[in-house]
């Protein structure tokens, strides 16, 4: 079985169909990354893509596309992405193993490298 970098939940698989649908350009997936920021020192980052980067890792699960930044796979192997709604907020959370902390807020993150014992396939 291939290790998979991150993985969508249905509710955020159909959430992306949704903003792809709606799109006025055409949309491949979402680039996600990772930026310094915040007062826990990372914030994940997502944007459009129209189509893959140089070194992306490219996710597809779900009938979506997932565009990975190079330098945040590391820190986002094995995160599974979700949407929430709430009462007054809607948005997407990712639920992340490495990450350590996160500040009050939520919106900044520290998250540290996946160990290499980790990278190995399940069985």
């Amino acid at each position: 079985m291939a290790l998979q970098v991150m993985t969508v939940t249905d509710r955020a698989a159909s959430r992306v169909k949704d903003i792809i649908a709606r799109s006025d350009t055409p949309i491949a997936g979402l680039r996600v990354g990772l930026k310094k920021g915040g007062c826990a020192g990372m914030e994940y980052t997502m944007d459009y893509a129209a189509e893959p980067q140089k070194g992306d890792e490219i996710v597809q699960d779900k009938g979506v596309t997932l565009m990975i930044e190079p330098q945040a796979l590391l820190f986002l192997l094995g995160t599974q992405m979700d949407y929430v709604t709430e009462k007054m907020s809607s948005r997407f959370v990712f639920n992340n193993p490495n990450q350590v902390s996160a500040c009050g807020c939520g919106e900044s993150i520290e998250i540290v490298p996946a160990k290499p014992e980790s990278l190995r396939a399940a069985p």
